[in-house]
């Protein structure tokens, strides 16, 4: 019995199942490619050799077309600027500009208040008795020296302290900021009488406070006494030396500076001394 072998005819109204020739719709895709490649080199060519009228034009054309006025200003990327928004990247530069100029000028102040100071103690032959940071509160003056200023579980000044407040007292009432008197503890735990650490740390900025007010002629309208307790030491460890130099008050003289002005200074003082 034989077969009849032939190709098999697509009946009206039915797509061929197959074909016997090779598949070229590869050759599409591959179309594409070549057309966005010299679409890529056209524009590349074009952007080697700008004519500065047309480019000119276009950036008009551009601007009219989304309903600004032609401008001769652009921004970082080529892009034409309308009027709002260069008024608007104007106000910012020049309020930047005055907040630079403010916190200069603040740092100035800070910084001649502290040479007053240091000057101060040093004719008393106290120099590297108080310790001396600017950042962006302001000024503190760290009670802390070779001696103590406050015996163990004490709140009553020393005579070192005492020498040190006389010295600072007369520049400090000059200051029209307010200064916040900072009181600290070491990291043992207080005995009576003082419950916590609390208690004693506000003690030794009370004691320092009535000190600089009472005798030093500071006036008491912006003045304020905070104990932080033992929470903030400055210096690591269990020793006699670490223990006494938590044992302090900051004397902290507050900028009045608007909070933008002050956020710029300790950049300022890292970048060091000014020409």
């Amino acid at each position: 019995m034989s077969t009849r072998r032939g190709t098999r005819r697509a009946t009206p109204g039915h797509a061929s199942e197959g074909h016997d020739g090779p598949d070229e719709r590869w050759m599409a895709s591959y179309l594409d490619m070549v057309t966005v490649l010299m679409c890529l080199f056209i524009v590349l060519f074009a952007m080697s050799s700008v004519d500065q009228q047309k480019f000119e034009a276009l950036r008009d054309s551009l601007a009219t077309g989304f309903g600004q006025e032609p401008s001769e200003e652009t921004d970082t990327s080529g892009l034409v600027l309308p009027p709002e928004l260069r008024a608007e990247d104007a106000g910012h530069a020049a309020n930047l500009d005055a907040d630079v100029l403010a916190a200069q000028a603040e740092l100035s102040n800070l910084e001649a208040l502290r040479d007053r100071l240091e000057d101060a103690l040093t004719a008393q032959g106290l120099a590297g008795t108080a310790e001396f940071l600017i950042d962006d509160r302001g000024l503190t003056v760290g009670l802390i020296g070779a001696e103590t200023f406050f015996a163990t579980n004490r709140v009553e000044l020393s005579p070192k302290a005492v020498a040190v407040l006389d010295a600072l007292g007369p520049d400090l009432k000059t200051v029209p900021n307010e200064i916040s008197i900072e009181g600290h503890a070491d990291i043992r735990q207080s005995s009576a009488p003082f419950p916590t650490n609390w208690e004693l740390s506000s003690g030794r900025a009370t004691q320092v406070l009535r000190h600089l007010v009472e005798r030093g002629g500071l006036s008491g309208a912006h003045v304020q006494a905070v104990g932080f307790g033992s929470e903030r030491p400055v210096a690591e460890g269990t020793d006699d030396a670490a223990l006494a130099r938590n044992r302090r008050v900051d004397i902290v003289v507050l900028s009045d500076a608007t909070e933008e002005v002050r956020a710029l200074i300790p950049d300022l003082v890292s970048a060091g001394p000014r020409t």
